[in-house]
């Protein structure tokens, strides 16, 4: 099984990178939250991975973190009637921690909002997934960028955080100013200041 992959970001929109190493380029899969986090084209990266097997194709999906695979793995396989393109689409939609806070809260209402998903689906996620997941196990993922700087600050994440903020104090609701203040990092990218996302995501 491919866990992971690792080489040089030939290119990336927010739901796709191609990954080229030892002399293949790989089109990986990926969730707006991990597309954010992505270097520029041309330096290395790192994404941890899922391969999905179907009678007709072969798809790799790629994650920013081993927690945020992990958790994708769990939509695909113990949620009736999720599959890899709505569980990207999850990922997509909610930051993995407000994914995991909601779940182990019950709040059907957030997950609903989640393209794809009604509320039906939304109950599955909170009845099949609540169990498996422990209300201290709450942590957002790391927003370093997934490249050869690694070791650099953790900033990302504390600026989409206080943008999302900003947002909510403004009137918007949670979910859509995270989805908000996301696609605009993904847009002008992380080393974006938190003015400058919240900027660009009031449009």
């Amino acid at each position: 099984m491919i866990t992971s992959i690792s080489g040089i970001l030939v290119s990336a929109t927010p739901l796709h990178a191609i990954i080229e190493t030892g002399g293949f380029g790989y089109e990986v899969h990926i969730p707006v939250t991990t597309a954010e986090r992505l270097p520029q084209p041309g330096q290395a990266t790192k994404l941890h991975t899922l391969a999905v097997y179907r009678e007709d194709s072969q798809t790799l999906y790629g994650f920013a973190t081993e927690e945020e695979r992990d958790f994708f793995r769990l939509l695909v396989e113990k949620v009736t009637g999720v599959g890899p393109k709505m569980a990207l689409s999850v990922l997509s939609k909610l930051s993995l921690a407000t994914l995991k806070s909601a779940i182990v809260a019950g709040d059907v209402a957030l997950l609903a909002k989640c393209p794809g998903i009604g509320k039906k689906t939304a109950e599955r996620l909170v009845m099949e997934l609540r169990d498996k997941l422990s209300p201290f196990d709450l942590s957002p993922a790391a927003g370093t960028p997934i490249g050869s700087s690694a070791g650099a600050p953790v900033v990302v994440e504390n600026k989409i955080r206080d943008a999302v903020m900003a947002l909510v104090a403004l009137g918007y609701k949670p979910a859509d100013a995270d989805k908000s203040v996301r696609q605009a990092c993904v847009a002008i990218g992380p080393a974006a200041s938190t003015e400058a996302l919240i900027k660009k995501a009031l449009g």
